[in-house]
């Protein structure tokens, strides 16, 4: 199996020594409550700490935890970490298999399968293994042209961290491959394994930003120390439905980052498009990615603004301001469950604030990231903003996860969009 990608690059995809997923017995094994056995039956990844009633003995990150119910039968097996409150991430269930090289082997060969023919030469930027909805539980791969960024949350992936590492190397051939580990993890990473954010584990350390392409467009992605991975991905079916949407008209790119919904607008035939961010750094990288793109016609005919200031105040501010194409993409304004009420709250506020500032037949694009705000309430929030704006408005559509980023269990939920015109 291999892959032809941008600029005449091949990923090679190879045979991998079998021996270096093994396990040292006996195994740690676990009993668990009437709850997460349902929950496990029913195809649930996680078991959380409190949720385990007997253990056979003290666990380490990393190793295989076997799961029985109260009969002595199978359950599941999963990596096991004792200072996580996901005490157990799974990897198989229902029925016992050999967890050894081969078996990881197959299962990267699975989620490599599941995107053959979904890009082309022009996009060589998308996820490769998302976390537990690929099988790989706790972990993401992401790609930017020959680079490769490894991001793991949790530590249950450190002590397996060199085999992982040389089964990605031989199944994928990358130019590099760059380690970021969830804060969550990094005092840990660096005190038991001796591991850091940003670390390289093969390849030179690129020149800068690594330029990968989406959609024919030619980004920057700073996959050291870049937000996620060095890229919002997870958007990109967003920006196409923008650029859809954007001729003729002049556009708010709000929370705008690094300018990816920018430039797809420009390239879509905008009049203008006007970048705000908080962030000088972000601002600053959608400048560079505007310059990335002037060979294109369209990108170098549109008047750019950057507009450094805090959205919601700016929005508040502006009340001359008109435009006929708003996106709203701000950052997750509920980062735990407590925080779920004033999200909600926030994300009405800023539909009501972004619809003040629509031009006549204009469209407004909220967006969310939020996993603490379910898609349901994210939606209803907008509709009543909507609503109070006293504005006729025809609600266009609704989108969610992109396919390289699925998410098969609820906690996985976390994107969602609505469109609507004026």
């Amino acid at each position: 199996m291999s892959e032809h990608l941008a600029q005449g690059c091949t990923i090679e995809v190879v045979a991998v020594n079998s021996e270096s997923f093994q396990e040292a017995a006996p195994r740690l094994r676990l009993r668990v409550t009437t709850a997460a056995e349902a929950a496990l039956r029913a195809g649930h990844p996680w078991v959380f700490a409190e949720r385990i009633r007997q253990q056979s003995r003290p666990g380490q990150p990393g190793e295989l935890a076997v799961i029985y119910d109260r009969k002595d039968r199978f359950l599941a097996v999963g990596l096991f970490d004792p200072d996580s409150p996901i005490r157990v991430r799974v990897l198989e269930a229902g029925q016992p298999q050999p967890i050894d090289g081969a078996w990881w082997a197959r299962r990267l060969d699975q989620a490599l399968e599941r995107r053959r023919g979904w890009f082309d030469e022009q996009t060589s930027g998308y996820r490769w293994i998302n976390g537990e909805s690929d099988g790989w539980p706790g972990l993401v791969l992401d790609r930017y042209d020959r680079t490769l960024a490894l991001k793991l949350y949790t530590a249950a992936w450190l002590p397996r961290l060199d085999a992982l590492g040389a089964l990605l190397r031989q199944r994928l051939r990358p130019e590099r491959m760059v380690l970021r580990l969830s804060r969550n993890i990094q005092k840990a990473a660096g005190e038991q394994f001796s591991r850091t954010d940003a670390e390289l584990l093969d390849g030179a350390p690129p020149p800068g930003p690594v330029v990968f392409r989406e959609s024919g467009l030619r980004f920057e992605a700073d996959v050291l120390r870049g937000q996620k991975t060095g890229f919002f991905l997870d958007q990109r079916e967003n920006r196409r439905r923008v650029e859809a949407r954007a001729r003729g008209r002049r556009v708010l790119d709000a929370f705008s980052f690094s300018g990816g919904f920018s430039l797809y607008a420009a390239r879509g035939g905008a009049r203008s498009v006007t970048a705000l961010d908080v962030s000088a750094h972000a601002l600053a990288g959608a400048e560079r990615n505007f310059a990335l793109n002037q060979a294109n016609a369209a990108v170098a005919s549109c008047r750019h603004e950057r507009v450094q200031a805090e959205a919601f105040e700016w929005l508040a501010g502006n009340a001359a301001r008109r435009f006929e194409l708003i996106i709203l993409d701000p950052p997750s304004l509920a980062r735990r469950e407590t925080e779920r009420a004033g999200a909600i709250r926030a994300y009405e506020r800023l539909a009501g604030l972004g619809l003040a500032r629509l031009a006549p037949g204009g469209i407004l694009a909220a967006c969310s990231c939020s996993a603490h705000v379910t898609a349901e309430q994210f939606f209803a929030a907008v509709r009543q903003a909507v609503a109070r704006s006293g504005r006729a408005c025809r609600e266009l559509e609704t989108t969610r996860h992109p396919p390289d980023h699925p998410a098969t269990f609820k906690e996985a939920e976390y994107l969602k969009a609505i469109y609507f015109e004026v």
